[in-house]
């Protein structure tokens, strides 16, 4: 799992990198721009956003970075104990809030708790009768048992994780791509068409004219 921390501190940065480290893959910027531009440069699973940082703050960072559909779970961490804040928080987006101090077991805590929601887990319970493996890109169907190409694996987490809305061709491009390395459309519906035969047709639904879906 990639996280992109962003917190200005730098005695606590280096504590939660080395904390973080020992489970993740971590991304650290003391900037809300560089932030920007690592968000844009690479595809993430969490953020860890301080609220305040010496060239903006992690709210208005996150609102921009919600208008560009990145539906990336974010967990806030702040000095600020004024629930105005926290109330600013969750109406840009944040899925959790933590105030410092706190303990590196809460924020691990919290991590978990994410990850059991948006099932950014290695083994993913898709259906009743589905289990997909993210780590070695295992699908097991039933008694069927695949093994997804890398690209297939990425287009399968990025559908499951954003669930909850239709997914369009250009936005998985844009998430699963670097941008010099980008195909047409045509990449997309080749790997959703290998998908369903491993899936099943009716679990990624063609929303026509706007993208896919995943039920």
């Amino acid at each position: 799992m990639k996280i992109l921390l962003l917190e200005d501190d730098t005695v606590l940065a280096d504590i939660l990198v080395d904390y973080l480290q020992e489970d993740y893959e971590v991304s650290h910027t003391y900037s809300m721009k560089k932030a920007l531009v690592l968000s844009e440069e690479q595809s993430f699973d969490l953020y860890i956003f301080d609220i305040n940082v010496p060239d903006g703050d992690g709210i208005s960072l996150l609102k921009e970075l919600r208008s560009f559909n990145d539906e990336t779970p974010t967990i806030f961490i702040t000095a600020f104990h004024d629930t105005k804040y926290l109330k600013s928080a969750f109406e840009s987006g944040a899925n959790d809030f933590i105030k410092k101090p706190f303990d590196l077991e809460e924020l691990g805590q919290r991590i978990d708790n994410i990850k059991r929601h948006f099932g950014l887990n290695s083994l993913i319970k898709l259906t009743s009768e589905i289990t997909f493996d993210t780590q070695i890109h295992l699908l097991r169907n039933g008694e069927v048992t695949s093994t997804l190409r890398a690209k297939e694996s990425g287009c399968l987490q990025y559908l499951y994780k954003n669930r909850h809305r239709v997914v369009s061709d250009d936005e998985m491009l844009q998430n699963m791509w670097e941008y010099d390395e980008m195909p047409t459309g045509d990449a997309i519906r080749t790997i959703v068409k290998e998908l369903r035969k491993a899936l099943g047709k009716e679990h990624i639904i063609n929303v026509r004219g706007e993208g896919y879906r995943f039920e």
